[in-house]
């Protein structure tokens, strides 16, 4: 148990750190097409909340993959439907709090428009992924996962 919590924070510390690579990439877009930066400290408590929310709901989802002994990064799909944690309220948690809260919590933190721009932009991309991975979950776990998929919304 201990184990997997901690496999769990180490591999999201990670995932924040891509959310502030993507963010940092958000400060370039800012710099080519003249965006200004923002700061305050409403935007800057919003952010904080996002990317800590985001994290405490990775971690809480990966803890459920690493506690069945699977992967969270995988092109196959999973050896068991999670339908338990935070599974029970969204069929994607590790996306939504990383492609969404934290990418959208470290944008505001770092105060650059070009960073939200590209974080709504690269959301298509990710429902393509999860599209795809619900198409291998359904031919996988057959009637389980339709009945779950019927229940449980793709986000929130």
């Amino acid at each position: 148990m201990l184990q997997s919590l901690l496999k769990s924070v180490l591999h999201n510390v990670f995932v924040v750190a891509v959310g502030f690579a993507f963010a940092l990439l958000g400060t370039g877009v800012d710099k080519v097409f003249g965006f200004p930066r923002f700061h305050s400290a409403a935007t800057l408590v919003v952010g904080v909340t996002l990317l800590t929310a985001g994290f405490l709901l990775r971690v809480w989802a990966a803890y459920h993959f690493y506690k069945y002994r699977m992967n969270v990064i995988v092109l196959s799909a999973q050896s068991h439907l999670i339908t338990t944690g935070p599974y029970r309220f969204s069929r994607n948690p590790l996306y939504l709090g990383g492609n969404v809260f934290i990418f959208l919590g470290a944008s505001l933190i770092l105060g650059t428009p070009g960073g939200l721009m590209l974080t709504v932009l690269h959301l298509p991309l990710v429902n393509f992924m999860i599209r795809r991975e619900e198409r291998q979950l359904e031919q996988s776990f057959g009637d389980t996962w339709r009945e779950y998929a019927q229940r449980t919304r793709r986000w929130i």
